[in-house]
């Protein structure tokens, strides 16, 4: 089978920096479906892999976390999902990637595609789906559907994949005021359309522009990039027994400014129940199910912007450029092979 990958970790501009190899046709393990491809994304944490990430020796390390595909074969202990199913996952960390013909996942890992969405349009969806849902309902406890809470959330990174789910999560299914942070007029516009109440520049001081919006603290702040060089605001202008969460690798991480307000701070990794088998590992499989039926029931959107084209190598490597960039809004994809 054809896949995609790299033997050392180079710039995305290096001739070798993404190569395709032949590959052997997996072998499910007992609880693995073997999907076929249809679909993938691409991820900050592709191009960081890519980029940082050593492989054995004389092995291939092939990428990809979000796809979705058709199951073929699957394991002797699989109860979830048969051959023919249509399914959307984000995979595994410590386990081949999906930038492959056919892949190995874990069916607890693994929703049903939403039956409105393209297999295009649903690759855009799950890493970003299940890191936005783990963060707002899990880490910082938000009630899920409940409309008649009060207070507000401050996303910081509005235009990106997680921060258009998230937002897209706090508007529709909890009472909070979302405020996003955006500073170029189209993720400015993109942030609205996805539902924030309010955009705030991030170039610009955070509390003085959301004291201009009347809000003079917030109590959750969800920081998805440059959390260190916010922190100093942050903690200014989060409220007594607020909470806040990140996704991102700041180098520090001082949180002492937070204890007189005695700030709760959470870390969300979307890997890290495969990574560890956790008991609720298949909360990701009923989160997917749950993110696939709102989106049928127009809830949600997928937060596809730019379909590159087919899943080669130099489709792949244009996507890595612009995800790399920092300039990319919502999600870029890639179809078939």
């Amino acid at each position: 089978m054809r896949a995609i990958g790299y033997f050392h970790p180079l710039p995305i501009t290096a001739e070798d920096s993404l190569v395709e190899i032949d590959l052997p046709v997996p072998s499910p393990g007992p609880r693995d479906l073997c999907v076929r491809v249809r679909a993938i994304s691409v991820n900050p944490a592709d191009v960081k892999s890519r980029a940082t990430r050593t492989p054995p020796k004389d092995e291939m390390m092939v990428l990809g976390y979000d796809a979705t595909g058709i199951v073929e074969v699957v394991g002797s202990e699989v109860t979830l999902f048969k051959p023919g199913d249509h399914v959307f996952y984000a995979g595994a960390m410590d386990r081949p990637g999906a930038n492959s013909e056919l892949h190995l996942v874990d069916e607890r890992l693994v929703g049903a595609k939403p039956e409105r969405l393209t297999f295009a349009e649903a690759a855009a969806m799950p890493l970003t789906a299940i890191t936005a849902w783990e963060l707002l309902f899990t880490r910082l406890a938000v009630p899920y559907g409940v409309k008649t809470q009060t207070g507000s959330l401050l996303i910081i990174n509005g235009a990106g994949g997680v921060g258009s789910m998230l937002i897209q999560l706090a508007r529709r299914l909890t009472g909070l005021t979302v405020i996003a942070t955006a500073s170029r007029p189209e993720t400015v516009a993109w942030c609205k359309d996805m539902g924030a109440h309010h955009v705030i520049d991030h170039h610009k001081p955070l509390g003085a522009s959301l004291k201009g919006l009347g809000i003079p603290e917030v109590e959750f702040v969800a920081s998805l990039t440059a959390t260190d060089k916010h922190l100093p605001e942050i903690a200014q202008l989060i409220a007594p027994q607020g909470s806040l969460a990140l996704i991102d690798d700041p180098d520090v991480l001082d949180i002492t400014p937070f204890k007189l307000k005695c700030v709760s701070v959470h870390w969300e990794l979307m890997f890290t129940r495969s990574l560890y088998h956790t008991p609720d590992m298949i909360e990701q499989h009923r989160l997917l199910n749950e993110v696939a039926d709102l989106v049928d029931a127009g809830v949600l959107r997928t937060t596809l912007t730019e379909n590159v084209g087919k899943i080669t190598v130099d489709n792949l490597k244009r996507a890595h450029a612009l995800v790399e960039s920092g300039r990319s809004i919502g999600k870029t994809v890639l179809a078939g092979f």
